[in-house]
């Protein structure tokens, strides 16, 4: 049996997130349709890890099994014509049998965009967040070392999050303005929590307007308390940019 490998690109606006629910269509179920028509299989793709509603992958990964002897290239060029024009598969290989798309990460990047402008821009309205005042960079990049580095981020995810261990390291985090203004926000974790990155979004925000220093992110960081942290990013800015394996 192959073990394929996959990297996916998606608009997520019009999914109920990456997996599988009952109340609403899923990236991961319109890939495992599509495949099971080229494959003649009923298949299950493990992916890197969930995205929620809303939001979008330049890098998702993936895996699954099949016992099809369609060609790399075949196999890529089939799936993709069967997918809806905001879902592609960019890259598709065999890999060892051992991978595993969840379980071999090393880290994730993500990227979540703002665009500040004093009317609200049109075309960005599905990629961005919208914030009409001007935001203080250099007062953000003054907070970022605090969440750089290995600490419990129960402050930053979602109350619903399923995992018990709210440790997580931020390897690298940056702030920065794309040649079109945008403001883009990075970061790379060794993993992620629910809506740890919109939650830490929405506090560089509350930064950059003046509302939140140093001292506040301090005390929300170290209380784990996550009514303390405020308000989350909208999903629609955020895109899960890369994944990183061995």
């Amino acid at each position: 049996m192959r073990n394929i490998r996959l990297t996916i690109e998606y608009d997520g606006g019009e999914y109920c997130g990456w997996q599988r629910q009952i109340n609403g269509l899923s990236i991961q179920q319109v890939l495992e349709e599509a495949i099971a028509r080229i494959t003649g299989e009923e298949v299950r793709i493990t992916g890197s890890g969930r995205t929620d509603a809303g939001v979008h992958a330049l890098g998702q990964v993936a895996h699954f099994k099949t016992d099809s002897a369609l060609a790399e290239r075949n196999l890529l060029m089939g799936i993709n014509s069967l997918l809806p024009p905001d879902i592609v598969v960019t890259d598709l290989r065999d890999a060892p049998a051992s991978f595993h798309a969840r379980f071999d990460v090393l880290s994730k990047v993500y990227c979540y965009r703002i665009c500040t402008r004093p009317v609200r821009s049109a075309l960005e309205r599905r990629y961005a967040w919208f914030i009409w005042e001007p935001l203080d960079l250099e007062r953000i990049r003054t907070v970022i070392p605090l969440f750089k580095g290995k600490h419990d981020f129960s402050s930053f995810c979602s109350t619903h999050t399923d995992s018990p261990d709210r440790v997580r390291t931020i390897l690298d985090m940056t702030v920065q303005k794309d040649p079109g203004g945008v403001i883009v926000i990075s970061m790379e974790a060794d993993g992620f929590l629910r809506y740890m990155v919109r939650t830490i979004v929405g506090a560089l925000v509350e930064v950059g307007r003046g509302k939140c220093s140093l001292q506040d992110i301090e005390r929300i960081l170290v209380s784990r308390d996550r009514k303390m942290a405020g308000l989350t990013a909208p999903p629609q800015g955020l895109f899960l940019k890369e994944v990183k394996y061995p």
